[in-house]
């Protein structure tokens, strides 16, 4: 089948997203006329000042930072997210006082195996596993805290599945009993409010190509007071916090894509909504299909499902072809053919934890783009099923 929309149906917004026009636009000034570096003295460095600023003031804005708050630019969430296990190992884990962290099954890799690495280092970890609903309660961080834990890292809403963690009173937990509490917000911000001071968080981080702005810049909140011990080292950037270079052109761009996504909020509730709404009714008609989470605990974009009798990898291959990009799921692990790790947590056998396929919209796509993938997804689904060796097709 021949896609009509000439640059295809991109519904792995997850994963990354379209760069916006207007972060774009600002960016380029400063790749290729206000280039300066913002460290130095003359004119050159000094006209990316002010911009610098406004960008800045638009992530605190849109996080509800206090100014006395701080908020690191760093690479992305990646680099957020070691951050703050390495950096609370470093002031706190390895001295002895507390030398546990709380966890999930269904965290990012970059949590997961940081963890891991912590781990080697004589850290406890727990990983908590979602219930049935694929949640993390606040009575199980209640449950999993001890007098040596001293730290918490529940992301706000899982990558793949799209649900949404009870953050707020996770937050207020840990804050009634003195626990640093970190959460990866990557895929939150610019789907759901997002308030630091309602969540009661100490860290928080974010990757700004996840709302429309560019890869290879993100941030770390940090709470007033809490102290972090830097991962990177040869500077004074940053208050000394995290050193390197500023990237200006790309800080503005993330200034500018951040204040779009939270102005975006209610269109992202309302029309992307529906049309995810829309896509999933769609699938639930068709039989041995299974839509992990109920709709009103996910964030607007996102669906995760398992076809039965279809391998996921084959799904996408098929959708592929007609123009269409999904996928199985994390794109930070996409490459391996193991069941989906966030399957498997929740429960899910054998075979549905290997045909899990992931659809996440964003406020580019369009009801054109969703009526076309619905028609794709039916003609792949029993072209698949025809030839599967572990489905039973019935016309």
């Amino acid at each position: 089948m021949t896609c009509p929309f000439p640059n295809g149906v991109y519904l792995d917004n997850n994963a990354t997203t379209q760069l916006s026009e207007q972060a774009h636009a600002d960016m380029e000034i400063f790749l290729e006329r206000k280039y300066g570096n913002p460290n130095s003295l003359h004119k050159f460095g000094t006209e990316t000042h002010t911009a610098l600023s406004k960008a800045l003031d638009e992530i605190y804005v849109a996080l509800n930072a206090s100014d006395k708050d701080d908020v690191i630019i760093t690479s992305c969430a990646t680099e957020s997210n070691n951050w703050v296990l390495k950096g609370v190992y470093f002031d706190l884990l390895r001295h002895g006082q507390k030398n546990h962290i709380i966890t999930t099954q269904v965290e990012h890799p970059a949590i997961r195996s940081t963890c891991e690495f912590l781990e080697e280092l004589g850290v406890q970890v727990t990983y908590l596993a979602p219930n049935k609903n694929g949640i993390i309660n606040v009575e199980q961080v209640r449950e999993a805290m001890t007098e040596q834990t001293g730290l918490v890292s529940i992301m706000w809403a899982n990558n793949e599945t799209g649900l949404i963690h009870p953050i707020e009173q996770i937050g207020a937990l840990c804050r009634s009993h003195g626990i640093l509490f970190h959460t990866d917000a990557v895929q939150a911000i610019g789907k759901i409010p997002v308030d630091v001071q309602k969540a009661q968080v100490d860290f928080l981080s974010f990757s700004a190509h996840k709302f429309h702005g560019p890869k290879g810049i993100g941030g770390l909140y940090i709470r007033e007071g809490i102290p972090l011990t830097p991962l990177l080292h040869g500077g004074e950037h940053m208050h000394g916090r995290r050193s390197g270079t500023l990237n200006v052109p790309y800080i503005v761009a993330m200034g500018t894509a951040i204040r779009e996504a939270v102005e975006a909020l209610e269109f992202e509730n309302t029309e992307v909504r529906r049309l995810r709404d829309k896509l999933e009714d769609a699938l639930l008609q068709i039989k041995d299909i299974l839509v992990v989470g109920e709709r009103s605990l996910r964030v607007p974009n996102t669906i995760l499902c398992s076809i039965r009798g279809i391998e996921g990898e084959s799904m996408l291959w098929d959708l592929n072809k007609a123009g269409i990009a999904a996928s199985t799921g994390s794109a930070c692990a996409s490459e391996t053919l193991e069941a989906n790790p966030v399957m498997v947590a929740i429960g899910a056998d054998k075979e549905l934890a290997h045909t899990a396929v992931r659809f996440s919209l964003s406020r580019y796509n369009t009801e054109e783009e969703i009526d076309y993938t619905i028609d794709v997804i039916r003609r792949s689904i029993e072209r698949l099923r025809k030839i599967s060796s572990t489905y039973t097709y019935v016309a």
